[in-house]
């Protein structure tokens, strides 16, 4: 089985680094194409991959086929190499926006697969969640999944509404704990800490309190209830977030991230 990368910008890279290393994929078997020549150059050394500057070579043997250019870019791509596919091959977005009918109307391919990774995956701690056309079998969505999760974790949802639904919490969350993030940075570097104190404490209590939920059933709601005692500091802070709609204006801004993801699906149709 050979996959190919066609665009290695930052996700493409990081989801061909996860898959060449990753026991599906046998040496040489992971082809990379990119337009720029710089990129290439850069690349050339690396053994991991086969590298190309001619589309038409690389998609006439490859048999599965990701695509991780800018969504405005795809139509371009899509019809450089239509004349070069056959039916058998599979198409893997990782673009977000790009509608599977879009893909498949576009490529002539019946069978396609939409994906929405996001950041942490180049850390191996993504999460992608995917959706396919009814084309794809049972077999070819579980050698998807497989190559998939070589950046993280993978979920199968129903169809693409759910993946403009996911956009709006795992594609764009990574900004939101940024968000939050950066606040109390803030906060500690008012209260008189150091760059480096003010970011131990900050990363540190995220990644603790993620463990902590993560290695338990406990709920989110029963975690706070044993940080916050009544009449002490963390319900002080509880209180003044709830007293701020914090709590709702989070979920507005989840849902903002999902209308417009299905905004900009209908705008690339």
């Amino acid at each position: 089985m050979k996959v190919l990368m066609i665009g290695a910008g930052n996700m493409g890279l990081t989801f061909a680094e996860g898959m060449v290393s990753s026991p599906y994929l046998k040496d040489g078997y992971l082809l990379v194409y990119d337009k720029s020549k710089d990129v290439v150059d850069a690349l050339s050394d690396d053994k991991r991959f086969r590298l190309y500057d001619n589309l038409e070579d690389a998609v006439k043997i490859a048999h599965i086929i990701f695509i991780a250019v800018k969504p405005h870019h795809c139509e371009a791509v899509f019809e450089e190499m239509k004349p070069h596919l056959n039916e058998q091959q599979i198409i893997v977005s990782l673009m977000a926006g790009v509608t599977l009918d879009f893909i498949t109307s576009a490529t002539g391919l019946k069978k396609a697969v939409r994906a929405m990774p996001n950041l942490p995956a180049k850390v191996s701690k993504g999460v992608t969640a995917f959706t396919e056309t009814s084309e794809v079998s049972k077999i070819e969505q579980v050698m998807i999944r497989n190559l998939l999760d070589s950046t993280g974790v993978t979920i199968h949802v129903e169809n693409e509404t759910f993946i403009n639904k996911s956009t709006g919490i795992s594609g764009s969350g990574p900004a939101y704990v940024f968000y939050f993030m950066q606040s109390m940075l803030e906060a500690a570097l008012k209260m008189g800490f150091s760059d480096y104190d003010s970011k131990v404490l900050v990363a540190n209590t995220f990644k603790g309190a993620i463990e902590l939920f993560n290695q338990s059933d406990i709920s989110l709601e029963k975690w706070i209830d044993r940080v916050a005692s009544k009449g002490g500091t963390t319900q002080a802070a509880i209180d003044s977030m709830e007293d701020n709609n914090v709590n709702q204006l989070i979920k507005e801004a989840a849902y903002a991230a999902f209308e417009r993801a299905v905004e900009l699906g209908k705008e690339n149709e």
